[in-house]
């Protein structure tokens, strides 16, 4: 398990919303839902799963969900978009630039960095690049 600092929001179509388990796979139980668009607090990743408290509402405690029903998006307003690195380290390569307020699939995270997928494209988004609010715009 490795520890993490960031904000995300549920993306999972389901009416009922996401389901919060109380373990990192599909045979745990099920404590309670997270409705759509709302904004939770990643602390911890393992495999495709990921620890989240704090959620805007619905759940509220600790538990975990599948990493691929969150996304965030990006900032850099007022800017040609936001850098997309090759790891969790702003010397590293830098993938590709993305566009300010673009839609991000979550991957993954490390500490305060999100990995992210963005139309195709794998990388590492740095924390003051991310937003992890759906419908607000992070200014």
């Amino acid at each position: 398990m490795k520890k993490c600092e960031i904000s995300a929001y549920v993306t999972d179509q389901d009416p009922q919303g996401l389901n919060v388990r109380n373990g990192a796979s599909l045979r745990h139980k099920i404590l309670g839902q997270v409705p759509l668009n709302e904004t939770v607090q990643i602390i911890a990743t393992a495999k495709n799963w990921v620890k989240i408290t704090n959620a805007s509402a619905g759940f509220s405690g600790t538990g975990w969900v599948s990493v691929e029903k969150l996304g965030l998006s990006s900032r850099g307003y007022g800017t040609n978009g936001v850098n997309l690195y090759a790891s969790a380290n702003q010397q590293s390569l830098k993938i590709r630039k993305v566009p300010a307020n673009a839609t991000m699939k979550l991957l993954g995270c490390q500490g305060d960095w999100a990995q992210v997928e963005y139309q195709g494209s794998k990388g590492w988004l740095v924390k003051e690049d991310q937003c992890g609010a759906a419908l607000t715009t992070c200014s």
